[in-house]
């Protein structure tokens, strides 16, 4: 990763940030499906990121939600696992044609498939850790996994619509 991605990190970092905490915050459905559309940034981060860069990263953008949350680390634990999941899952489910160098994990580079695969299980597992540490114990099981099942589909569509509006096609680059 070059230098002259850092000004549009910092200004995403920025924008998914605001986002979270001033919109997308309120958007709950049935008090079972919350949203979190700040996981896009950490999604979409070049690949080309070294791995403690990459959780450093994770984890300050958790933490920041954290401090919105008032949640004591929980959105930080999980930004962090999935910033140490995210580099064997991208090995796990390789594109056609493999990865290019600079390449970022758009739906629209990579392809809608593609990435549905890759970022649908990580999404899981960010949700399954916030929430089952949230609820404290498994004693809710069948409540928080509804939670997590219903908020990682909605999390999955704001994040493809997301996507449909603000980013180029690789086409058009």
């Amino acid at each position: 990763m070059n230098n002259q991605h850092i000004p549009g990190m910092i200004i995403s970092f920025v924008l998914y940030l605001l986002l979270q905490v001033t919109v997308v915050r309120n958007m709950v459905l049935f008090d079972v499906a919350f949203c979190y559309v700040y996981l896009t940034f950490i999604l979409l981060l070049p690949f080309e990121i070294g791995a403690v860069r990459f959780m450093i990263i994770a984890f300050i953008f958790g933490f920041v939600i954290d401090i919105f949350y008032d949640t004591l680390g929980l959105h930080a634990a999980g930004c962090v696992l999935l910033a140490y999941l995210r580099p064997y899952w991208a090995k796990a489910v390789p594109p056609r044609g493999g990865y290019e160098i600079g390449m970022k994990p758009t739906m629209k580079t990579m392809g809608f498939m593609w990435f549905g695969t890759f970022a649908l299980p990580l999404i899981f597992i960010h949700h399954f850790v916030l929430f089952f540490v949230e609820a404290g114990g498994l004693h809710l099981f069948g409540f928080t996994m509804v939670k997590v099942i219903s908020s990682t589909f909605l999390t999955f569509i704001v994040m493809v619509i997301l996507q449909y509006l603000f980013y180029k096609s690789s086409r058009e680059l």
